[in-house]
């Protein structure tokens, strides 16, 4: 099915690289692609690099994004846009044709970016969804995956169940709980749909794909987590190089803004205005975390604790520093020391990160990436403020662990700016 869903959106990019490949011929030549045999030979190159980076591109998104419900996003839409750029240049460099046209393929690709968003909104307004049964004893992992939007669970079957069985519709997809212990007629049941050609998938995997997380429970030795990282492994100087063209590119932005908010901060209240706190990063490892002072300089005085909503120790302005995010601006000084990443997991404070380990099953495996300015736990769950919410947001920062890519790292930085805009999760 995803590999089905990938062919028809990639067809469908194609198809619309020729609408915006016509619309920019007819702005830069006067005529729809030229087929005489001198504007033929200019542009039906050009039409040609972009269509041979477009399916190199998409193939390589592909690999990149990882599991989840097949669905046209637009941060794999804008990462096959800057590889297709990338790759396009490369073969001019390499090919050297006798003429190429920036301003044609300029306006070709802000043309395939406007025509591929739309028809990706398009496909997004229709509902898709998956029917599902489930067979577990995990009535709560259940109901997670019944209330995700992609799925529909027609039934729950207890793994222990021996009673009649009624064949299932050839449109359900069968999640079964590998964990449980079967009983002698479910045990046979599903034996008889797997020889029949059911759909039939592990429910930790069908819970991972709807809900984004992992589900704790599941986990028996840690390696299910840290084995995929093996996989990614290649990408991760990518990710490293990414964080710092990125982190130096937007320099003069975001260093602009935090010495508005630094000046602010000393003008309005007493004490300096960065905040340094030691934190645990990548592979337990403590650094030094940088952030712009929204508490008085004593709110720590009694020792560490979660903030919250209606936090009494925070400064004047310090709740729309929070909910703007501009307190984090100096973290990005942290990722260009590479303490840090762009995404990742949140860096938690030592004394809670050595309660947590005691406490909380697998809760060092999120230290096996560097720690995020944002991530996937932060624009799917928000803050945690006790042991319980930390615990929930787990479940995301393993998923991210386990399936981490470069495309996620575009949907990630992509929630990111409505979590900004919105002030989700703030405290």
């Amino acid at each position: 099915m995803r590999a089905r869903f990938l062919f028809w959106v990639g067809l469908l990019d194609l198809a619309v690289l020729a609408l915006a490949a016509i619309g920019a011929s007819l702005y830069v030549y006067g005529t729809p692609l030229p087929w005489d045999s001198v504007q033929g030979a200019r542009v039906y190159p050009m039409l040609l690099f972009l269509a041979i980076s477009m399916v190199v591109a998409s193939s390589l998104t592909a690999q990149m994004s990882g599991p989840g419900v097949p669905r046209p996003t637009y941060g794999r839409m804008l990462a096959i846009a800057l590889l297709t750029g990338a790759l396009t240049a490369l073969l001019i460099v390499f090919v050297r044709p006798d003429y190429f046209s920036r301003g044609f393929l300029g306006w070709a690709g802000l043309g395939w970016v406007v025509l591929a968003t739309i028809h990706r909104s398009l496909q997004r307004l229709r509902p898709w969804t998956e029917k599902i049964g489930v067979i577990t004893a995990e009535k709560q992992l259940a109901e997670d995956v019944a209330a995700s939007p992609h799925a529909i669970v027609v039934w729950v079957l207890d793994p222990k169940f021996d009673g009649p069985l009624e064949l299932p519709a050839r449109d359900i997809a069968m999640a079964v709980d590998l964990r449980a212990v079967l009983s002698e007629r479910v045990a046979r049941f599903l034996s008889s749909c797997d020889v029949a050609g059911y759909n039939i998938r592990p429910f930790s995997s069908v819970y991972e794909e709807h809900t984004g997380r992992v589900p704790l429970v599941h986990l028996g030795e840690g390696w299910e987590i840290s084995a995929p990282l093996l996989e990614v492994a290649p990408w991760l100087p990518g990710k490293r190089m990414f964080d710092l063209v990125v982190t130096v590119l937007l320099s003069p932005i975001w260093v602009v803004v935090g010495l508005v908010v630094a000046g602010y901060i000393r003008l309005a209240t007493n004490g300096p205005a960065l905040f340094h706190q030691p934190r645990v990063g990548n592979q337990g490892r403590t650094f030094t975390m940088y952030k712009f002072r929204t508490m008085g300089e004593d709110a720590e005085k009694d020792g560490p604790r979660f903030a919250t909503e209606d936090d009494d120790r925070l400064v004047q302005g310090g709740r729309f520093l929070r909910k703007s995010r501009l307190d984090e601006i100096p973290q990005l000084w942290n990722v260009l020391k590479g303490d840090m990443s762009l995404v990742g997991p949140r860096a938690e404070q030592v004394p809670f990160v050595e309660e947590f380990r005691r406490e909380i099953p697998f809760y060092d495996h999120r230290h096996l990436v560097r720690p995020g300015v944002t991530g996937w736990a932060q624009v799917n769950y928000g803050y945690a403020d006790d042991q319980a919410d930390t615990i929930e947001k787990l479940t995301y920062d393993l998923y991210y662990v386990k399936h981490m890519s470069p495309v996620m790292d575009l949907r990630v930085l992509w929630k990111s700016v409505w979590t900004v805009l919105t002030g989700f999760g703030a405290r």
